[in-house]
């Protein structure tokens, strides 16, 4: 069932799927991307309401020129204030993941546990920039259908506001204090080095490291049935 939540005048689409009294929210990457993530929702939501939506000034959500990460994390916490929900399972992929670990951050204690898929880490790595990029015009990326062209200016400001957020002071620390329970899962394929998502697993005490063999960044495309089974192992850990 797809909603629209107001937040300061500006129209955010949601949809929720599913009848569990438990509630897990995907953010879709980017920045700037419409959402792409029901393959994902449809793993999971015959034991949980999945939430998703689209950032402002992404696919079917208003415009309003202000697209920063904090903003993003402000229009999340409108979102679960509008279905009613306590605490709920905060997950992502890509820049979604990143998303998700910096919402538990903010506010750990609306976070029963984290879903952090394909992540880039908390990292503005030259190196692993390079590396990246020599990968994606090596090899290519298999990308899933997306309904509406991607938003540069929104991956422009969530990007610099992403690598102001990186540069707190206490962000490692912070990181490690993290007690949410974590699936940290990473593509073997991925043209983007793992890495940076491996030095999470290290720093947050509850975080499980789980590697799909042989998938790429968009693991649902092609080992969309080890990927469900490893999401629901995972959240078969979470008391319902």
């Amino acid at each position: 069932m797809e909603n629209y939540v107001s937040v300061d005048g500006i129209r955010i689409w949601t949809d929720i799927r599913g009848h569990a009294n438990k509630y897990v929210i995907l953010c879709a990457g980017g920045p700037g991307c419409c959402d792409y993530l029901l393959p994902v929702s449809q793993m999971i939501e015959d034991r949980y309401s999945v939430i998703r939506f689209e950032q402002r000034g992404c696919g079917r959500s208003g415009r309003d020129g202000n697209y920063n990460m904090d903003t993003a994390i402000k229009d999340m916490e409108s979102i679960r204030k509008y279905y009613n929900v306590t605490s709920w399972i905060v997950g992502g992929h890509s820049w979604g993941a990143n998303l998700s670990l910096a919402y538990a951050m903010y506010h750990p204690n609306q976070t029963e546990a984290i879903l952090y898929i394909a992540g880039n880490g908390v990292q503005n790595d030259r190196e692993w920039s390079v590396q990246y990029h020599a990968n994606r015009d090596k090899i290519g990326e298999a990308m899933p259908v997306m309904l509406f062209d991607g938003n540069d200016e929104v991956n422009k400001q969530g990007n610099k506001s992403w690598r102001e957020f990186i540069q707190t002071p206490s962000l490692y620390k912070n990181i490690s204090e993290l007690s949410s329970r974590t699936l940290i899962m990473c593509a073997q394929e991925d043209v983007r080095p793992n890495w940076p998502a491996m030095q999470i697993h290290a720093l947050m005490p509850n975080a499980d490291l789980v590697f799909i063999n042989g998938a790429s960044h968009y693991i649902w495309l092609t080992h969309a049935g080890e990927m469900k089974d490893k999401l629901r192992d995972f959240l078969g850990l979470i008391p319902l």
